[in-house]
C-alpha cells in the first residue's frame, strides 16, 4: 500500500497507537536507554535492518547508551502511514 499523509486527526490519535513516541511538528521521536553503547548499537542495528525491508530510512542519534529516533516521510512532507508501520515495527524489537 502506499504511504499517504496523516489527517490532523490521524496525528491525534497516534498517542493510543504509539504511546512511546512524541509528535513534534512533522515527524515522530522517541527516545531509548540501554545499558551501555553495545546494547544501544545492537539495537540500532535491528532497526537499521527493519528499516531496510520498508526502505523507510530513520534519523538515529547516538550517545553511548541513548537512542533517539526520529521518523518523517520527507519526500511527502510529513508524517505518513509509513512512519507509523516503521514505529510499531520498531516497538516490536525492543
Amino acid at each position: 500500500m502506499k504511504p499517504r499523509l496523516l489527517t490532523p486527526e490521524d496525528i491525534k490519535s497516534l498517542q493510543a497507537d504509539i504511546p512511546e513516541w512524541e509528535v513534534k511538528g512533522k515527524s515522530i521521536t522517541r527516545n531509548w536507554q540501554f545499558k551501555n553503547f553495545i546494547d544501544a548499537f545492537g539495537f540500532i542495528t535491528k532497526v537499521a535492518m527493519l528499516a531496510e525491508t520498508k526502505n523507510h530510512h530513520p534519523k538515529f542519534t547516538n550517545v553511548y547508551s541513548m537512542v533517539k529516533i526520529e521518523l518523517s516521510t520527507h519526500d511527502l512532507g510529513g508524517l505518513t502511514t509509513l512512519d507509523i508501520e516503521l514505529a510499531q515495527g520498531i516497538d516490536n524489537l525492543d
